[in-house]
């Protein structure tokens, strides 16, 4: 009994030497660039139960490590790190311009901030249309290099039905897009809404469908009429979300600087979507804070004593000053004795 005790120690002492020479936490298979616990971050199960009970799942569209963390803090389900950063963020009239490289800078940043919501980047133009081996390799290098937990693909033409598949079957979750699907302007004529005659409804329903087939856990309807949304959410076992299709989505989702209202330029206005609600005009508390940092920098109001906060002694101060004369800066001497009694 003394030996297998013994044994038991050394395997212990053994096993506990190993944990502290590891990098990686405790209680963990692999490491990760984030927690997988359930009881902390929105998983697939997650939106499946919420979906199964008739809860309405929140999605918010952003771009960096700011929006990411009061996505966090406000616990939304779903940040969706979207190609509308190519539009919102720099500047371009459609989301066509925005390479993989410069999606995945923005799905880092938010990976680093939102801790909680399931992270899902959007594939941008250009990078899953080629075939199924280029849309499988995107996906892959959104999850490694991006830190997403799911990826995006607009469209429900047979090639993009097939790379959607593909993607699953490699073993990555995927939403699928149908109604407007902003990177295939050039085919819709711009940016019109879908689903507003029978062919077109129908198409929509059945794109959902196919979506579903191959594998996709949710669909986003962007931009259709309510009651072909309400047919799609209907038809499909997996929750759809809408934007800009009405109340009957199994969720919905707004892009953060739009419900925000943070864009007052008229560049942006005149992309900024009819059916966006602003829940407040954090754009014109932006545009009054610079006005006013810049009257008071012109007037020398700011910094004053309170925004002044790092301090030198008296018997410092005057070792310096006699240090700026034995050198031959009287001025600056003159100048720091005179910046000593403001501060005062």
């Amino acid at each position: 009994m003394a030996s297998s005790l013994t044994r038991n120690c050394s395997r212990f002492s053994k096993a506990l030497s190993l944990r502290f020479m590891s990098n990686l936490p405790e209680n963990t298979v692999y490491g990760g660039p984030k927690p997988q616990n359930p009881n902390q971050r929105v998983t697939l199960t997650h939106l499946r139960q919420k979906h199964k009970k008739g809860e309405p799942i929140t999605v918010v569209t952003a771009y960096d490590y700011p929006s990411a963390v009061h996505l966090d803090t406000a616990g939304i389900d779903v940040c969706l790190v979207g190609d509308s950063a190519s539009m919102v963020v720099h500047g371009h009239d459609t989301t066509l311009p925005i390479t993989l490289d410069e999606m995945l800078v923005h799905c880092r940043a938010v990976a680093r901030g939102a801790k909680r919501p399931l992270l899902v980047g959007d594939l941008p133009f250009g990078t899953y249309e080629s075939s199924t081996s280029q849309a499988v390799d995107t996906a892959v290098r959104v999850l490694k290099e991006g830190g997403m937990d799911a990826i995006k693909l607009e469209g429900g033409s047979a090639s993009r039905i097939t790379a959607a598949k593909a993607i699953v079957e490699a073993g990555i979750a995927v939403i699928g897009h149908v109604g407007l699907t902003p990177q295939a302007i050039s085919v819709l004529g711009g940016f019109r809404p879908q689903g507003r005659n029978i062919a077109s409804a129908v198409n929509v329903v059945e794109t959902a469908l196919a979506l579903q087939e191959a594998g996709c856990f949710s669909v986003v309807l962007e931009c259709v009429p309510p009651p072909v949304a309400a047919a799609a959410t209907s038809a499909l076992n997996i929750p759809t979300i809408g934007i800009g299709a009405g109340p009957f989505c199994s969720g919905q989702v707004l892009v953060y600087h739009d419900l925000l209202g943070m864009m007052q330029h008229p560049h942006h206005a005149k992309v900024t979507p009819k059916f966006c609600k602003q829940y407040a005009k954090v754009g014109e508390v932006i545009n009054k804070a610079l006005i006013d940092y810049k009257e008071e920098v012109s007037k020398n109001m700011f910094p004053g004593p309170s925004h002044s906060p790092y301090k030198i002694t008296t018997s410092e101060l005057d070792g310096f000053l006699t240090e700026l004369q034995k050198l031959g800066f009287d001025k600056a001497a003159s100048a720091a004795a005179s910046a000593a009694e403001k501060m005062e």
